[in-house]
């Protein structure tokens, strides 16, 4: 990438800032997205997380890191790893790039193709185009629940009840100006 390329990218990751990020996704959006990851995560054992930038560390910008790459470190710093299935899916979405990430953990990555995941983000995509971040990202939900529940269900105890599993992760969305957010 070039100079003005490069600087030209900081100045868009930098014009962008937290406000962009809580007007994008306000805490009445935030509060329903936390209660659709709980619904979903009781109907299979998987674990998903959404996590929204305003823009890239300086640190990615200047080495010209992608959006693929802050999530697959977001993906790690977030636990999303580190489930009992290994299923954990990270939900990324970053403004300043318009760009969306998806990426599972090896369980569910074993069964869903890159063309599935290809799919889903473009669905995605159509919505944030649009400013529909909420849309978007409850069709991000959906359909990755919908992957979770087809090769991870929630099985039901031998009684016959419903199984009650323990929530790993957290289930609210990860903002800019989140702790966990700093290099």
């Amino acid at each position: 990438m070039g100079l003005i390329k490069t600087l030209a990218r900081i100045l868009r990751h930098r014009w962008q800032d937290d406000r962009d990020t809580h007007r994008a996704i306000p805490p009445a959006l935030v509060d329903r997205l936390m209660r659709r990851v709980a619904a979903s995560e009781k109907r299979h054992t998987g674990e998903i997380r959404i996590c929204v930038e305003a823009g890239l560390p300086t640190s990615y910008l200047w080495r010209g890191a992608t959006a693929r790459e802050r999530a697959i470190t977001l993906f790690g710093k977030l636990r999303v790893w580190d489930t009992e299935h290994n299923n954990g899916v990270l939900i990324y979405l970053l403004l300043a790039d318009h760009a969306i990430e998806i990426t599972a953990d090896r369980g569910l990555n074993r069964h869903v193709t890159s063309a599935q995941w290809q799919h889903l983000v473009a669905h995605m995509g159509d919505a944030f185009g649009a400013g529909r971040y909420e849309d978007g990202l409850t069709q991000a939900l959906e359909e990755v629940s919908a992957l979770l529940v087809e090769h991870f269900p929630l099985e039901p105890t031998p009684g016959g009840g419903t199984a009650v599993r323990p929530n790993e992760l957290p289930n609210a969305p990860v903002l800019s100006g989140n702790p966990l957010l700093k290099e």
